[in-house]
């Protein structure tokens, strides 16, 4: 699979949310709604919320890509990714994913 990599760099393409919308399998995403309330204390999220194309790529978004940060600062100044901002290293906007998820931050090392 061809990763989709969104602009704080995690890999759209895995995403469990994304492969049940490409999908189109809404037991795929009562798994997702079920695993996402407990993994990020969501106990708000329904299957409605589970329809995203990628950060990057046209179409449907989860709910929260209006409001994430990351998305609204790098869209800001014309990137299609974090990638291209010549504070990756040090920017405390994307600081959070990466420091729990490093091959988001790797990924976008690739891209540059």
């Amino acid at each position: 699979m061809k990763p989709i990599i969104a602009c704080c760099g995690l890999d759209c393409a895995a995403c469990e949310a994304r492969i049940a919308t490409i999908a189109d399998d809404d037991e795929m995403r009562v798994s997702v709604v079920e695993k996402w309330k407990t993994q990020y204390n969501s106990p708000d999220i329904s299957i409605e919320m589970i329809n995203c194309t990628g950060c990057t790529e046209p179409g449907v978004k989860l709910s929260h890509c209006p409001e994430c940060e990351i998305r609204k600062c790098a869209l800001s100044k014309g990137f299609l990714t974090c990638a291209e901002c010549e504070i990756l290293g040090t920017c405390e906007t994307v600081k959070f994913v990466h420091q729990y998820t490093s091959e988001a931050l790797e990924n976008l090392k690739s891209l540059q």
